[in-house]
């Protein structure tokens, strides 16, 4: 009974994720039925078990989750993501758009911005690339977040992305752990990404689907009014320095590059205020949502069909990085969110993967790696919020945007958790 609660639960919380209703008040929805069919206190199970999870999570990463929001916004209202963006197209060339544009969402993605700001920022040159290479509109939404949620998210060693810094909290790992696992994948990613958007632009403009003026035009700021890009890059490499090589924390890192950012086009910004406003805004909706996931999960790890599930789980054999990248996949899956995911696998079966790399002899830097890239492959269902985001800003309908937003944020990234798996196993990280 209680395992066929687990499973209500978990259906419960996929419905409600697709019909995109809020975690914050559905999560404890569905662990209400985790633990009425689990024997559990009701009330207990919420205020104390539910919430415990819930408050932990937002004690321990909402100064992260706001911090770089509110760098993501800044970069975005100074022009400086869009300035460093112009600076990279006009070096390799606009020729190369597609090439281009996945890596300046990557270069911006790995320097701290949001992926969710990232679109604001890129749209407009994009948009001016892919019209000058007469490549169809339907394909910016997947070059963007091919640079933002893929290689850069989870793969790159030292990547400053929540999605690269929770495993720390769970394996005592750094942010640049399996450095030539994560770089392996990486360039499989991009590679694979890039490879695929080439043949989709080929392909669609062979029948005739070109690029076409979007109904709504979105305006971007002018050429002359942008910061240096050499200028914006600054606070991007004193974050990834400070994480990396001076071990300090992300709070630490993203206030310094928030304060840099500010004082170097200060000129650039009308209302400080109203951007740390807005920065800040979209860090609470965040990590809500996500705290309400790891609170669904504290209440899950309590019942008794909880042992069985984690035992079915773990039992799949083989290399034990399987049993961990199927979790984090079905659960990302289940919730529309990477990091939520994550955090709720992690939440419950953390320690099983730790006593799982003592026994496996496994490093727990492979267990932090298969996490991070594995929680970037499920979670872009149609559902997630990110994709939802990225076609509305273009302008683009799931029928003629999702497929390939799948393809280069969907598969090529399981493909690419297959390669960390086999890595892992045989002790290349």
């Amino acid at each position: 009974m209680s395992l066929l609660g687990i499973v209500l639960g978990l259906g419960l919380l996929i419905f409600f994720a697709f019909r995109g209703k809020s975690l914050i008040w559905a999560a404890p929805i569905c662990a209400f039925v985790v633990a009425l069919t689990g024997g559990l206190d009701l009330l207990p199970a919420y205020t104390e078990s539910y919430m415990s999870g819930f408050v932990d999570f937002v004690k321990s990463w909402f100064p992260a989750f706001m911090l770089s929001a509110i760098f993501g916004k800044v970069m975005e209202v100074t022009g400086g993501a869009q300035s460093i963006t112009k600076f990279i197209v006009d070096k390799i060339g606009s020729k190369r758009t597609i090439f281009v544009s996945v890596l300046c969402g990557g270069i911006l993605a790995y320097g701290g911005v949001s992926g969710f700001v990232i679109i604001f920022a890129m749209y407009p040159i994009v948009l001016g690339l892919f019209r000058e290479a007469n490549i169809t509109r339907r394909l910016i939404p997947a070059t963007i977040m091919a640079g933002a949620f893929t290689f850069s998210m989870s793969a790159v060693p030292g990547t400053p992305t929540i999605q690269n810094l929770i495993p720390m909290e769970y394996f005592g790992t750094t942010a640049a752990a399996a450095p030539i696992m994560g770089s392996v994948c990486a360039v499989i990613m991009f590679v694979g990404a890039v490879l695929w958007l080439e043949y989709r632009a080929k392909s669609l403009r062979a029948k005739g689907i070109d690029f076409d003026e979007p109904a709504v035009q979105v305006a971007s700021l002018p050429t002359d009014k942008l910061p240096n890009p050499l200028f914006s890059i600054i606070p991007f490499v004193v974050i990834v320095v400070l994480l990396n090589f001076f071990n300090q924390d992300i709070v630490v890192c993203l206030l310094v590059g928030i304060i840099l950012c500010v004082a170097m086009n200060f000129k650039y910004i009308k209302d400080i205020g109203a951007t740390f406003n807005e920065g800040a805004q979209s860090a609470v909706s965040a990590i809500m949502n996500t705290s309400a996931a790891v609170g669904f999960g504290s209440v899950v790890k309590l019942v008794p069909g909880f042992a069985v599930l984690t035992a079915a789980v773990l039992g799949i054999g083989g290399s034990p990085l399987i049993a961990e990248s199927i979790a984090i996949n079905i659960l990302a899956g289940a919730t529309g969110s990477a990091s939520g995911g994550m955090a709720i696998a992690l939440e419950a079966m953390g320690e099983s993967f730790v006593a799982m790399s003592q026994s496996s002899g496994i490093p727990l830097e492979a267990f932090h790696r298969v996490a991070a890239i594995a929680c970037g492959g499920l979670n872009t269902l149609p559902h997630d919020g990110a994709v939802v985001t990225y076609l509305a800003y273009c302008g683009i309908s799931h029928k003629d945007g999702y497929f390939d937003m799948f393809m280069v944020a969907g598969l090529v990234p399981i493909l690419a958790n297959i390669v960390a798996i086999i890595m892992g196993t045989v002790g290349i990280i």
